[in-house]
């Protein structure tokens, strides 16, 4: 377990002046209002409830610098003790609704609200009733691909407004971890615990510790600090950008066995339409062996492409068919499920099976697999022979004085490797176990350092090893702005590649494109340009980059912006055009090139 401020992990953004948030609000009881009928929904109830919470809303900041998209009204935390501020809108679902009533078009609706707004947010919390929370948890877990930032679902046994409630907690550690860290997965918090949301179940409808995770340690856990778990989080290491999959197959069930089950309700049960069966089996993934009607019924569903993945009953443990009656069910073609929960089972299922492009058999296949971190892989462990060495030579002994010595040497040696482009040390260091997201003092990753200097072979390495983009260094760069600043552009492209995308505002992105042309740098500019850049972008004195070429007689630069055509008609503050600029100063050659009549 490592601590995290800015300076000892970048995946934190904890020097970040400002961080924004979307919750996407579904219903539940966090919201809900004390009526004659009992606890409700109630429509903008919630909002307004937050606005009176110190701890969720400081009214005397100034928020100007943020304007909230789609007439979102945003509200904001007071100022952390990692010196950021968290603003976050509320975006309210119509109608609210109690999370029994949850279902597979809801869960497609939040996975393209999160797609909308990707680009606006640094993180998302979904507020969601605790009774399928699990559900849906799992369900965005599969739907949202290739993610690079937190998605936290959260909720409350007692509603937000109520004395004892732990709405307000559970609330606020959801913002607070959504605001200041880089967790790249659908994630659930409840109690003080961050968990992965395809590894939880709700065990508990009576106390404020509702979920638990049996078979996986909780990713974070808040208590005087916020601890993570670094080397727990999970990465595709796929090089694409963030996309959503919203077509879920609803013809899949659980089928629970029991002693006296008949092989007629099996039969029943696996009949068409039915495409895909969770089974809950028996301890360690056992089935009844003495009737060999019931084991023909599910011969007889896998023959004819029905998939059927073998769970247990059990919370806690594994599927194994190491026993003669465990195997009786994988030799007829069900899959064996390995730990998975129910929940994550069967939206693993609906996910795989809602998916046209997969044939059958790289459905079966991609159920056995840990797609999402919703399975353990049982490996062996390849011990740290640097580390052990290192160790031996300092007399540490214990777990916690190594695991020390790791987090203080491994981010020096990855960063140093990093920023001379050594890939081979990279992959050595990252199989003795170093994290790539970890950094150096400045709070810049191996991916900042690899983008800054252009080594694009480490960079494509540290991307696959789940190097995230996104991660902040002590000046609020991510490596995508490391690689424009440098003029990198096959860097560029790889990042962008990989879902990289401008995070700083137009101020910025003013101060930087100003200095490129005065420089006359048409070759960054262009990059800028292909990234993603309006070059049609006003400063706070309402001037183009067009103003500024002309203003410092950048004939070049006027002619690449002519070339790509930008707006001639734009106005200053003073109500000034480019051209007026380039008459008053007597620009004849720029003059010409803006086709002056």
């Amino acid at each position: 377990m490592s601590r995290l401020y800015a300076h000892h992990n970048s995946s934190s953004l904890s020097e970040q002046a400002e961080s924004k948030v979307l919750i996407l609000y579904t219903g539940g009881t966090i919201g809900m209002k004390k009526t004659e009928r009992g606890y409700e929904p109630y429509p903008n109830y919630l909002a307004n409830s937050l606005k009176s919470l110190p701890m969720l809303h400081d009214p005397n900041y100034d928020q100007e610098l943020f304007s909230p998209p789609d007439n979102l009204e945003s509200l904001i935390c007071p100022v952390s003790i990692y010196g950021c501020r968290v603003i976050y809108c509320v975006m309210e679902y119509e109608p609210l609704m109690d999370s029994s009533d949850m279902s597979m078009d809801v869960w497609a609706k939040i996975a393209m609200d999160i797609r909308k707004y990707y680009e606006i947010f640094d993180g998302f919390v979904i507020l969601h009733g605790t009774d399928t929370m699990a559900y849906t948890s799992s369900a965005l877990s599969f739907m949202l691909e290739d993610l690079g930032k937190s998605i936290i679902l959260t909720g409350a046994q007692v509603p937000i407004y109520e004395q004892r409630s732990d709405g307000r907690e559970n609330l606020l550690g959801a913002l607070i971890i959504a605001g200041h860290y880089v967790i790249p997965e659908v994630t659930l918090y409840f109690d003080h615990k961050l968990y992965r949301g395809n590894r939880v179940i709700k065990d508990n409808n009576r106390e404020f510790n509702a979920f638990q995770s049996p078979n996986f340690a909780p990713l974070a856990n808040v208590g005087i600090d916020i601890e993570v778990q670094w080397s727990s989080i999970f990465r595709s290491g796929k090089l694409q950008k963030f996309h959503i999959y919203t077509s879920m197959s609803s013809n899949v069930g659980i089928l629970r066995l029991f002693p006296g089950i008949t092989a007629e309700t099996i039969r029943t049960f696996l009949l068409p339409p039915m495409e895909g069966v969770i089974l809950l089996s028996y301890g360690s993934g056992n089935a009844p062996s003495r009737f060999p009607n019931i084991i023909n019924e599910f011969r007889k569903a896998c023959d004819r492409g029905v998939l059927i993945l073998n769970i247990s009953q059990c919370c806690r443990g594994f599927v194994d068919d190491s026993y003669m009656v465990g195997k009786i069910l994988t030799n007829v073609g069900i899959i064996p499920g390995a730990d998975m929960t129910p929940e994550a089972a069967l939206t693993k299922m609906s996910y795989l099976l809602g998916r046209d492009d997969l044939d059958l058999a790289t459905k079966r296949r991609m159920l056995k697999e840990n797609l999402r971190g919703e399975l353990t892989v049982r490996l062996s462990w390849k011990e740290s022979e640097f580390i052990n060495s290192v160790a031996q030579a300092l007399k540490a002994t214990s777990i916690k004085e190594i695991d020390t010595i790791q987090s203080m040497l491994f981010p020096v040696l990855l960063c140093s490797a990093a920023a001379v482009g050594n890939v081979s040390s990279l992959k050595t260091l990252t199989e003795q176990g170093a994290n790539v997201n970890s950094c150096d003092y400045d709070g810049r990753t191996p991916l900042h350092l690899a983008s800054y200097e252009g080594h694009i072979e480490a960079v494509r390495f540290l991307l696959e090893k789940g190097a995230s983009v996104f991660s902040r260094d002590r000046l609020h760069r991510t490596p995508y702005i490391d690689a424009l600043l440098n003029s990198q552009a096959e860097v560029v492209k790889i990042l962008k590649i990989s879902g990289a995308h401008l995070h700083i505002g137009g101020e910025e992105i003013t101060f930087y494109l100003n200095n490129l042309i005065e420089e006359n740098n048409v070759k960054s500019l262009k990059l800028w340009e292909e990234a993603g850049v309006d070059l049609n972008l006003k400063g706070s004195d309402f001037r183009t980059p067009l103003h500024t070429a002309v203003c410092c007689n950048r004939i070049e630069v006027v002619k690449y912006l002519m070339e790509i055509g930008v707006d001639l008609q734009a106005k200053d503050i003073f109500g000034k055009t480019a051209m007026d600029y380039a008459i008053a100063l007597s620009r004849t050659n720029i003059i010409q090139v803006m086709n002056y009549p």
